[in-house]
């Protein structure tokens, strides 16, 4: 069995999916809403993020979960069965987070969430025959956690402050699909120093679309405002509301000077636009 190095967050760059990234896929509240992402590409290709049966969609925590899993993924030097190995104990301390009984139970959920959740794309996500069509996938093509390792198991006697559920080991197979368009060279990176500092869900992830739509090396990109909060998904539609959860987030992002500037204004045609400009020092 093969495990992930245990390491702290370095600088690192982590190679994320553009195809996917430049999708709404995670929603940015870890709210129980039932309803499905629908989202329409300005090619008119059809993206939807369906749930599993009673549960719910992937939401802010499940969002920095996928980032750790692919940069595990890597580390271990991208493996053709596409299967990363790992504590749930290393996993969240790689992500940053505080390791408890709690959090374990988050990963879990989202490991499972990442799992079940089916992403139907029509003509919006490429298909790793090459043909474009109809595909449906999931992010995680299985997962198995064992709640604990045999290893551990007779050492419990001595802990009894321990509960026997935590920690344990994990196995997450990334989708062939995934896998795929990675390999196609569809990808952009990130530093997953600055991702983990910055403070906000909403920030990460504009963090990871900006760079998605500017992996052409681009230094500006701009975007009508609708169709941003379309494509981070965002549930508000005014465009003051928008612009009222977007500023926290754009000052994060120059603060970590991944951005020179983020500039909202309404054009002649009174459309909102957003112009981001990245700073190139």
């Amino acid at each position: 069995m093969i495990l992930a190095p245990r390491r702290r967050t370095t600088n690192r760059p982590v190679r994320l999916d553009r195809a996917l990234e430049l999708l709404p896929v995670f929603r940015l509240s870890d709210s129980a809403e039932e309803g499905a992402i629908t989202y329409l590409t300005d090619d008119g290709a059809r993206w939807r993020v369906l749930p599993s049966p009673g549960g719910r969609l992937p939401g802010t925590f499940d969002q920095d979960v996928f980032v750790q899993l692919l940069h595990r993924y890597q580390e271990l030097g991208s493996p053709a069965d596409g299967t990363v190995t790992f504590t749930l104990h290393s996993f969240l301390r790689g992500m940053g987070r505080r390791v408890d009984g709690r959090t374990y139970e988050l990963l879990r959920a989202a490991l499972t969430r990442l799992e079940r959740t089916t992403l139907e794309s029509h003509g919006a996500y490429p298909r790793p025959d090459g043909v474009r069509g109809p595909l449906r996938f999931s992010l995680l093509g299985s997962v198995v956690i064992d709640r604990r390792r045999l290893a551990d198991r007779e050492q419990l006697p001595l802990f009894p402050d321990l509960v026997s559920g935590e920690p344990g080991d994990a196995r997450a197979t990334l989708a062939p699909a995934v896998r795929a368009s990675l390999v196609a060279g569809g990808s952009h990176e990130i530093s997953l120093a600055t991702y983990v500092t910055l403070g906000s869900p909403v920030a990460r992830r504009l963090y990871r679309l900006i760079a998605a739509a500017c992996a052409d090396d681009d230094v500006a990109w701009t975007v009508p405002l609708d169709r941003l909060a379309e494509q981070l998904p965002l549930a508000q539609r005014y465009p003051s509301h928008i612009q009222r959860v977007l500023a926290p987030a754009h000052q994060q992002l120059v603060d970590a000077s991944v951005l020179a500037s983020a500039d909202v204004r309404q054009e002649e045609g009174k459309r909102w636009v957003v112009e981001y400009r990245r700073d190139r020092a």
